[in-house]
């Protein structure tokens, strides 16, 4: 019986999701709860993210790489009472193995939730501008949204995996 890439995207998605939950949980009652703490998060001035992608918009998607980055625009976000920050982030991906000259320029509006002090979550809707060969009646914008979460190893540095429409990512943020 041969996978498909989407198989193998659905079987890393049941392992990952229910793993990255059970560390919230467990991690969370072992330090700081900063939700209700407006403003108690790292203050950055640029979180860069190279990544890994998992794609499934089509079978034959993925693996790729990308970069995102983001820069924060609002440092208490658009509820006061919570410790919640938004940025716009933009990036790049590709499929450098069977795609190198297909690729994806994201723009997403960030918005971060910092629920402790080693754990913050965050949705992205956006969209995403197609380019390259290859495209034969594709549209050249396509809707993205994402819902992640990162879990900071330190104040500068998180480990970060990304959800949604149209791939998956895990990456590296480093907050500068």
């Amino acid at each position: 019986m041969r996978l498909s890439s989407r198989d193998g995207v659905v079987r890393f998605v049941r392992i990952a999701v229910p793993l990255v939950v059970l560390l919230f949980a467990r991690g969370a009652r072992a330090e700081q709860v900063i939700i209700r703490m407006p403003g108690e998060h790292p203050r950055y001035s640029f979180e860069a993210e190279p990544h890994l992608l998992l794609g499934w918009r089509e079978v034959g998607d993925g693996p790729g790489v990308g970069f995102r980055g983001t820069i924060p625009i609002v440092h208490n976000g658009f509820v006061s009472r919570i410790n919640n920050s938004v940025g716009i982030g933009f990036g790049f991906d590709m499929d450098p193995v069977r795609r190198a000259n297909h690729f994806s320029v994201p723009v997403v509006m960030q918005w971060n939730f910092w629920l402790s002090t080693h754990w913050s979550v965050f949705g992205e809707p956006g969209a995403a501008i197609l380019f390259g060969e290859g495209r034969a009646g594709a549209k050249p914008v396509l809707p993205i949204i994402h819902v992640g979460g990162r879990l900071h190893l330190t104040e500068a540095c998180a480990l970060t995996l990304r959800v949604g429409y149209p791939d998956l990512a895990v990456g590296v943020s480093f907050f500068l």
